[in-house]
């Protein structure tokens, strides 16, 4: 923060300079300086010397690093840094001020004194008390002077006197007492937080030195006052911080200010961030904490509390009290809290909220303890851009969950329906787990890798209950797969019959065909060799009935290999089933290679089109190239494909077959994808009438709350 007005004996001042660097002056309105003693103004320096008196800040030149320039850092409380500063810049300085004006008594700011009192001993010169070029009247001079700074309303109440330009005191009164709280009001609306200043000369301490009544002490000590000025400090917005205000408003994620100043400042400060937003109403939206405990500390009823936290945005002079009630009220109409702070008043609000966030910069340990989360750089964009990155981790698990589901659950009722239903295996062990860890995995990690939708921070907030997969995410999933199962099984039915012309393992393994019907498909079968070359049978060349005729005939019986249009052997131990199945079987891999590597595109986005920033994600293109290289090397390098995983070599048509099942498979998830995109505009129509009609019903709510307050204060007039 940074003191940019003093406003003392009627007048307003300018404080020039930026930052913590004490570089600057205080100029009255015709441009003229008045730090300096020589001005003559003893009401702005009596303000400023008071401030620093009262305070428990430092300013420093730190050495910067690397050779760069050395900064000035204030060390203490960050509301009393501005004060300090503004006093440096005048020749005011806290170590010299303490040589002079020893400190004897401190009583602490606290949310109910709402000020700190300080009382330090005054130097006599020539037989009168000098507060810098404040001289302090008396028959006898004060030897002592408290010093207080805190809320204007506080400390004006407790005035009796004021200080003009000249230093000489004259009586407050009334009308003089609201025009100071009018310029207050002037102050605070344009967003500056106002401290007040004010000193009580005493010759002796109003307590016993034995007296550790800290409340005992401030009621001595706080009145009566005469009061020295305000000072009014601005403490800009973050770069950033409307835009992450306006991102999370988008999200469905309502950002609600709690702050200890002044109403007017508050609001001012809401509009500048674009917290109220233009032709928003301050009276519904914003409001004094005062009103949830209209009877001292005595808390309305929780549904009263619920109405009112129901539609405010900003709360002001809050106590940390308020603070826990406002987050349970939040808690009580279902509402997921997280609550930001830095103070040890705050760690009790942080401890009852369901997320507490602590500062950790100027956060406190004992906040830090209470928190669940820190935030390293005390940035309130931090935390919506946290957010954003929890939401994009959340949907990359579960489409890494979703891919893997729609897979799995396809591949075990594949092999569920082959064992029940009399068919081979479709998959050998081998191939499962070369499916598992290659084929899915690679492209399952790249998921995990994705940037997140555009429009993720556009979407409505999870409810806390909901389950990882739910809903139309199940839909997705068990769409996909039964799409996977049917590809497969499609697939691997039609290189049975395309390799035996059989499907079902008792009918390959037990075909009778000899004289006496004894079996023979063990080393023979028929293998359909394209549309122009139609059937043709395989076999071991030296094949016998069980009659001892041979199939082939005695002729070819003794061949290495014989071939013709309908017959194909080799001699030796020929086994054809292994060879058909292992046909069958590599259509299946493939099929569901392809198809997995085609899902992992489509399961990127819930429903949107697989083409939407199809090429966003360069882990994913890496993934499924290394997935297809994969595949069609074991699939096709010998030892590898034969040996290792007993694949065969399979002809063009049914590598035709495999590509367009996967092709199909994606095509009709994208079709279901489609069909939700319809739904959800249907849905989007709807909620935007709804939500009008919501607005109205809100703003008749303003309307009424606005007539009601407005009543009530006119039964307090009379």
């Amino acid at each position: 923060m940074t003191a940019v007005k003093l406003w003392g004996d009627f007048r307003e001042y300018s404080i020039t300079g930026k930052g913590f660097t004490p570089e600057g002056s205080i100029l009255s309105a015709d441009g003229t300086s008045q730090a300096e003693p020589e001005a003559g103004n003893a009401q702005v320096r009596a303000t400023l010397m008071a401030s620093v008196l009262c305070s428990n800040t430092q300013l420093k030149q730190v050495e910067g690093e690397d050779g760069e320039t050395p900064r000035w850092i204030p060390f203490g409380n960050s509301s009393e840094a501005p004060l300090v500063v503004a006093a440096a810049k005048a020749g005011i300085w806290e170590d010299n001020l303490l040589e002079d004006y020893p400190r004897l008594v401190e009583v602490p700011f606290s949310s109910s004194r709402k000020m700190m009192v300080t009382v330090n001993s005054v130097p006599v010169v020539n037989g009168t008390a000098m507060f810098d070029t404040l001289a302090l009247p008396g028959d006898r001079p004060p030897k002592l002077v408290a010093n207080v700074k805190g809320a204007p309303n506080y400390i004006l109440r407790n005035c009796t006197q004021y200080c003009r330009k000249d230093g000489t005191f004259e009586t407050l009164n009334n009308v003089q007492r609201q025009e100071i709280l009018e310029a207050v009001d002037a102050l605070s609306s344009q967003a500056l937080r106002v401290l007040a200043v004010a000193i009580q000369p005493m010759h002796e301490l109003p307590f016993g030195k034995d007296c550790d009544d800290v409340d005992e002490k401030f009621a001595a000590l706080s009145k009566p006052l005469v009061f020295l000025g305000l000072v009014a400090s601005i403490d800009p917005e973050r770069d950033g911080v409307r835009d992450a205000i306006a991102t999370a408003r988008a999200a469905s994620i309502r950002t609600v200010m709690i702050t200890g100043d002044y109403l007017a400042t508050a609001v001012a400060i809401a509009k500048n961030i674009d917290l109220l937003q233009v032709g928003a109403d301050p009276d519904a939206q914003a409001t004094d904490c005062t009103q949830l405990r209209p009877n001292g500390d005595v808390y309305l009823p929780p549904a009263d509390i619920d109405e009112i936290t129901s539609r405010t945005l900003v709360f002001a002079r809050a106590k940390p009290e308020d603070k826990i009630e406002i987050v349970k009220s939040l808690q009580r109409q279902g509402l997921i809290a997280a609550m930001t702070g830095d103070g040890v008043n705050d760690a009790p609000a942080l401890k009852e909220a369901d997320i507490g966030v602590a500062m950790g910069i100027s956060g406190t340990e004992v906040a830090k303890g209470a928190s669940d989360m820190i935030l390293t750089d005390d940035n309130f964009c931090s935390i919506v851009s946290a957010v954003e990155k929890g939401r994009v981790i959340y949907a990359n698990i579960q489409k890494f969950v979703m891919f893997l589901l729609s897979t799995n659950i396809g591949e075990i009722i594949l092999i569920f329906i082959s064992v029940a239903g009399g068919f081979p295996l479709p998959l050998e062990a081998l191939h499962i787990l070369l499916l598992n860890l290659f084929t899915d995995g690679m492209p399952a990690v790249a998921l995990s890798l994705e940037k997140g939708d555009p429009h993720i921070m556009a979407e409505k907030p999870r409810h806390k209950q909901s389950s990882l997969i739910h809903g139309r995410l199940w839909l997705l999933v068990l769409f996909n797969a039964f799409l996977l199962l049917a590809g497969a099984m499609t697939t691997f039915l039609l290189g049975l019959y395309w390799n035996f012309g059989e499907l079902l393992t008792e009918d390959i393994y037990n075909a009778g065909g000899g004289p006496d019907g004894t079996d023979y498909t063990d080393v023979t079968c028929r293998r359909w060799e394209g549309v122009d070359d139609g059937w043709r049978v395989y076999g071991n060349c030296a094949a016998q009935y069980s009659d001892g005729s041979y199939i082939f005939g005695e002729e070819v019986a003794g061949m290495t290999s014989f071939e013709n249009s309908t017959v194909y052997c080799e001699g030796g131990d020929y086994d054809c089933v292994p060879v058909g199945l292992g046909r069958a079987q590599t259509m299946v891999f493939l099929g569901l290679a392809f198809t997995e590597v085609l899902r992992a595109y489509t399961v990127r986005h819930f429903t949107e089109p697989v083409f939407a920033r199809m090429l966003s994600n360069g882990y994913m293109q890496l993934a499924a190239c290394m997935s297809v290289i994969l595949t069609v090397l074991v699939s096709n390098v010998p030892v590898i494909m034969d040996d290792i995983f007993g694949f065969e070599y399979i002809p063009w048509y049914q590598w035709l077959v495999v590509g367009a099942v996967a092709v199909n498979n994606a095509f009709w998830g994208e079709v279901l994808k489609a069909f939700l995109r319809r739904k959800d505009r249907a849905q989007a129509r709807w909620d935007h009438m709804k939500s009008g009609f919501e607005e109205i019903l809100l703003e008749i709510r303003h309307v009424r709350h606005h007539v009601e307050r407005l009543e009530a204060g006119g039964l307090k007039r009379e």
